[in-house]
């Protein structure tokens, strides 16, 4: 027997108090406020979404919808936990999470400022399997359904998790061989990332949408580039997440249901656990990045803990940038109604982000009743490792 193979023996997951679950609505976190034009702002500043439609007063009243519209990955940043938490229920001893991708359907229901958004959650599936980055590894999913005030639909989204044992991902240090030093970039490299970013951001930023007929199977949406990423930016992503805000949050949980999970500690390893009872008095304790879970994202020494070799970004943040990219390419008369990402590695301090994308079918009839386009978006890094695969129908005009 290989010393790999006895390493897989010995490590294994506790799952006693997740089996139980499968099926069950699960409660949360609900945000108190409505959104804000501010936190639509600050939302897009996060996400580094310079469409004017969401930003800018004097535009927005002057477009279609005669004010401030939020971007439909919005929908992520007015839940609680990152989308993540009914793909994170049962407490696994000595686990670690990171995000396995999202799936989102859109129903056409804007989020403005005065919207609040409620959630319905439900821990879906799981499944088990022996990976190269942690052995035994949890792929968990979860579902949420997003409601305004009004009872409208606005999206559904179903999350997948990734849970694990963070000695066993420290242990093998899978990243630690594979990324190399952080990159250093010399001042022409960073005078071309900007370059190809403004080219971005110009690229439709009236929001003229394109129309069916005038699209064609092949054709390839304008690249964009987001990063170098930094602590200072991963850091500016995560407190756009409301839920992060010290008091901005009441705990739910569904009706009904025996020892419904909530709140509940997942298991977290050691160092990366919520103080809730500390936090009564010093809020901090349970806000995520200076104690609990998302701390590795911006503390390299924390990353290693728990298999990451530096600072890293967001799954959630990553789901985020597709749809920004292809709803600002939809424009203002089109949407994005699905899109079904995988997140393959994520992105890493030093690094930057590039988008492709290209058409690959076109549906005149489709199951929304308007005519949709297929297509596929593939993000990389700088050295053309793959972070994210996405398959989206986004809906043009006729």
């Amino acid at each position: 027997m290989t010393t790999s193979e006895q390493e897989a023996e010995t490590a294994t997951l506790d799952l006693s108090d997740v089996d139980h679950r499968v099926g069950k609505p699960i409660g949360g976190g609900q945000l108190h406020d409505p959104c804000s034009g501010s936190d639509i702002r600050r939302w897009v500043m996060a996400m580094d979404n310079p469409n004017p439609i969401h930003w800018d007063e004097n535009f927005a009243k002057e477009s279609k919808f005669g004010g401030l519209i939020a971007p439909q990955s919005i929908a992520v940043g007015l839940d609680y936990g990152h989308g993540a938490a009914p793909a994170c229920v049962g407490h696994i001893p000595n686990s670690h999470l990171i995000f396995g991708g999202e799936e989102w359907w859109f129903y056409g229901t804007p989020v403005r400022p005065g919207d609040k958004l409620f959630q319905d959650r439900r821990f879906h599936d799981y499944k088990v399997a022996d990976t190269k980055f942690a052995g035994p590894t949890m792929f968990s999913r979860g579902d949420t359904t997003h409601k305004n005030q009004h009872g409208a639909l606005v999206a559904r989204e179903r999350s997948t998790a990734i849970r694990y044992l963070a000695a066993e991902a420290n242990k093998r240090g899978m990243y630690d061989n594979q990324i190399g030093a952080t990159k250093k970039w010399t001042n022409d490299e960073l005078l071309e990332v900007e370059k190809l970013r403004h080219e971005w951001l110009m690229s439709n930023r009236l929001g003229v949408s394109p129309r069916f007929d005038e699209v064609d199977v092949g054709d390839k949406l304008h690249r964009r580039v987001i990063g170098p990423h930094s602590v200072a930016s991963f850091t500016t992503e995560y407190r756009a997440f409301l839920f992060n805000i010290w008091g901005t949050f009441g705990w739910v949980a569904p009706e009904g249901i025996k020892d419904p999970w909530v709140y509940q500690d997942p298991g977290w390893t050691e160092g990366f656990g919520f103080d809730e009872e500390g936090a009564f008095i010093d809020p901090r304790k349970r806000d995520g990045l200076y104690v609990g879970p998302s701390r590795g994202h911006i503390d390299a020494e924390k990353a290693g803990e728990v298999g990451m070799a530096r600072a890293y970004g967001y799954g959630a943040t990553m789901g985020a940038w597709c749809t920004d990219y292809l709803a600002n390419w939809a424009g203002h008369d089109g949407m994005v109604r699905h899109t079904k990402a995988d997140f393959r590695g994520p992105a890493f301090e030093g690094d930057v982000t590039y988008f492709d994308a290209e058409i690959v079918d076109k549906k005149a009839e489709s199951d929304w009743g308007v005519p949709l386009v297929q297509i596929k978006l593939k993000l990389t890094s700088q050295d053309g490792t793959t972070l994210v695969t996405c398959t989206a129908e986004v809906e043009l005009p006729l």
